[in-house]
């Protein structure tokens, strides 16, 4: 690049010049003794053999090495050669590397000279850069050398976030008559933008502002630099402004541009408007990358809306872009979050199976999946894999461990879990010790649970509002309200207030003691510190009322909790129900019944009891629930009734019932009426529970029905996708061929729990009548 005017010239007249050192004619020839070792010196590197250089190294001086670089430096091999050899030696100064900065420039070796250019930034910034601009400014004519290398040389202090170094490179540049390019600005611009998400973005800002002020034409890296920055803050209107003006200035935008602005839409939770960018990228040619789907992906992951992940991964896959770690990664998070966890861990298997390796956060969402089905043998499977794909399991990750087994009250394995953690230089966090106390008090173990206080306090972990009100709840179940209004009075001298499950622990004890005037006034002192009970503070109040025969006192509190915007569940319905029937109030109780079935869910089974005996019509929500309150009594054939209504009513059928309705008539014998259901259900694109094809396996084994049985055994089999899976299936037909069907049972169940099998895991077995 030309410079703006003669050299000599720009330097006699400017103001903040450095003085040059004279270097513009080329280095003169050392004595003819020097002259032979410089000759010997690339001779040897003519050679192509630079080792022997080794014997020479003593003898090289900084005058040596730079004679050496200017008679090279027009042979490109010969001088990178040279330079590989020396630039990490002694001898090889400031001015020999300026001087290497300019050949390799002049021959566009760019990495090779941003290498070297942030070895010289890093060693020699004492004085914030000026003696690296004096040197490269005194050997710049006898390299031949162009304005690239200062562009060079503000890019590489960009790079390493010197930036105070990179400005004062800039603006000696500039003050001396060199024609910094848009490069220059960029590389500035970009380093701003990094630093500022730690602080003031304002810099950046006006750093942008005075280059378009200064008649700098802004490129397209440019502008995705500012989008960037601007999408990052949060600021989408801002961006959008830049990413308008884009357009005016007549600057193309490319796939980054839009990448960039899709991917702040999702961040703000407008995936809609990103998704109507991703049109107008195809209607103007330019195709979406990986890294604009995964931008999607994320955002709708982010708001639940998994279907439509779905359609993107279609359309992604449609256009010949093959899903990598990052859309897996946040899929199968995804999945984890919306509680699907058969999914998750489809994507799981299919990612292990196209090579791709999950990364910590997925496996730790994995396990918390499987700690929260209960599948604690499943979890620490993945704990392991991650160990084994060379991945360190983190702070979170142990957490979510402790957390699962000291919720089921494996405190042995908790503690061996908390042990390793600390050993890897983790810090227990304080949801750890709330977990490992909630594990305690759990069991009954109070002492050990205060001991885990005392422990977070020796490691300078403060308790916190979760921590007291565990150990209050603890007390309180066990029957010792003394000492958990003690732990009341320790938490608010400390600083920590009462929330409200710490006041509805309280509440809960006096009433099981039959304390309720000392409950209500604590209720009572609850709502004088500006504490709402909430549904479970009602109805334990309810409860005691009942108990107590104070029905109106009790239907007081409903209506109160109904103002307040709390809607009664089963068990506050369940609670009056039984106090209107000690009363000998039936009327009543029915009514409430009845409001309970368009309301709600029927879930109790002294619920069944009252229903079964005054319900004779389907005009509720619940006939689902009315089903399995049907079949938990043996009344098939009514169950059956209400199935057929419910069919004549909606005109479709329910999973759900045809489960309960299959796993009714398998536990009743009427297998030929079970195995009918199973198949229409199939028939209708229904996965059947694994509950309920566990059941009518043993039914139809019992009974001898071989053919029939295989059928189901194949058919579910044939549904179970998993790569995990087929140990477990290899499994389960072998002992089926042997006729050893205890054990295709156990392998089955086994199955189920890890949620290796459709609509299997705990939350297969809770829906169904045990």
């Amino acid at each position: 690049m030309l410079l703006l005017k003669p050299y000599r010239r720009t330097l006699h007249s400017s103001t903040q010049q450095v003085q040059p050192k004279t270097l513009d004619s080329p280095c003169p020839l050392p004595p003819s003794s020097d002259t032979l070792f410089v000759d010997r010196a690339i001779s040897i590197l003519k050679g192509h053999d630079p080792i022997p250089l080794n014997s020479l190294s003593s003898q090289f001086t900084p005058q040596y090495a730079s004679s050496v670089l200017f008679q090279c430096q027009f042979d490109k091999p010969l001088v990178l050669r040279f330079i590989n050899w020396a630039r990490n030696r002694q001898f090889f100064n400031l001015q020999c590397k300026c001087i290497s900065i300019h050949i390799l420039t002049r021959f566009k070796l760019y990495k090779t000279v941003q290498s070297l250019a942030e070895d010289v930034a890093l060693k020699f910034g004492d004085d914030k850069g000026e003696s690296v601009f004096s040197c490269l400014r005194d050997t710049y004519h006898s390299c031949k050398s162009s304005s690239a290398v200062f562009d060079l040389m503000v890019k590489s202090y960009s790079h390493l976030k010197m930036i105070d170094r990179a400005m004062r490179i800039f603006a000696l540049a500039k003050s001396n008559g060199f024609m910094l390019t848009v490069l220059s600005y960029n590389s500035i611009l970009d380093a701003l933008i990094r630093v500022s998400c730690k602080g003031s973005f304002e810099l950046a800002q006006k750093f942008y502002d005075d280059t378009v002020k200064s008649g700098v034409s802004p490129n397209v890296y440019t502008y995705n630099i500012m989008i960037r920055g601007l999408c990052g803050k949060g600021d989408m209107q801002k961006g959008l402004v830049v990413f308008d003006e884009m357009e005016k200035s007549g600057c193309l935008r490319n796939v980054v541009t839009y990448n960039t602005i899709i991917g702040g839409y999702c961040k703000i939770g407008k995936v809609d408007e990103a998704v109507e960018l991703l049109k107008v990228m195809q209607v103007r040619n330019l195709e979406p990358s990986v890294v604009t789907y995964n931008a999607i992906i994320n955002g709708l992951c982010r708001e639940g809306r998994m279907k439509e992940t779905i359609e993107i991964l279609e359309e992604m896959r449609g256009k010949g872009l093959m899903p990598d770690e990052v859309t897996y990664n946040t899929l199968v998070n995804g999945y984890c979050r919306e509680g699907d966890f058969h999914q998750a861990l489809v994507l799981h298997s299919e990612m292990l199976r196209n090579g791709l390796s999950p990364d910590v956060v997925t496996y730790t969402s994995l396990i918390n999946s499987m700690c929260k089905t209960g599948s604690l043998h499943r979890a620490m499977e993945l704990f392991d894999q991650l160990r084994a794909r060379g991945l360190y399991p983190n702070d979170r990750t142990y957490t979510t461990l402790i957390v699962g087994f000291s919720q089921q009250g494996f405190m042995n394995e908790a503690y061996k879990l908390l042990s390793e953690m600390i050993s890897n230089g983790f810090s227990p966090s304080i949801v750890t010790y709330n977990a490992l106390i909630n594990g305690h008090c759990a069991v009954g173990r109070m002492e050990d649970a205060l001991s885990v206080i005392q422990e977070m306090e020796q490691r300078r972990v403060v308790p916190d509002v979760v921590t007291y009100s565990t150990i209050i709840s603890g007390f309180c179940r066990n029957r010792e309200l003394e000492r958990a209004f003690c732990v009341k009075k320790q938490m608010v001298e400390k600083g920590v207030l009462p929330d409200v499950i710490t006041y509805s622990s309280l509440i809960q004890g006096l009433c099981k003691q039959q304390n309720l005037t000392e409950a209500c006034k604590l209720f009572q002192e609850m709502l004088t510190v500006g504490l709402e009970p909430d549904k479970f503070t009602y109805t334990t109040l309810i409860g005691a009322y009942c108990a107590n025969g104070d029905i109106k006192g009790a239907l007081h509190l409903q209506n109160e909790m109904i103002c307040k915007g709390f809607f009664p569940d089963v068990v506050t319905y369940s609670v009056l129900i039984n106090g209107l029937n000690k009363q000998a109030r039936t009327k009543e109780a029915k009514r409430l019944l009845f409001k309970l079935l368009y309301e709600q869910s029927v879930l109790n089974s002294v619920i069944y009891d009252m229903l079964i005996e005054s319900c004779r019509d389907l005009e509720f929500k619940s006939a689902v629930d009315l089903i399995k309150g049907f079949c938990m009594k043996g009344l098939l054939n009514e169950a059956d009734r209400v199935f057929e209504l419910m069919l004549q009513k909606h005109n479709k059928p329910s999973e759900a019932a045809y489960n309960l309705l299959i796993h009714g008539h398998s536990r009743g014998g009427n297998l030929h009426r079970a195995l009918n259901l199973y198949r229409e259900m199939v028939n209708f694109g229904f996965v059947p529970h694994t509950v309920s094809i566990i059941v009518l396996i043993k039914e139809l084994f019992n009974e001898g029905m071989s053919e029939e049985l295989n059928q189901v055994i194949q058919s579910t089999l044939e549904t179970c996708k998993l790569a995990d899976g087929e140990l477990a299936k290899v499994i389960v037909e072998v002992n089926y061929k042997e006729g050893n069907m205890d054990a295709v049972f156990s392998a089955l169940i086994d199955m189920a729990k890890d949620g290796l099998l459709p609509n299997s895991g705990k939350t297969a077995f809770c829906h169904m009548p045990q």
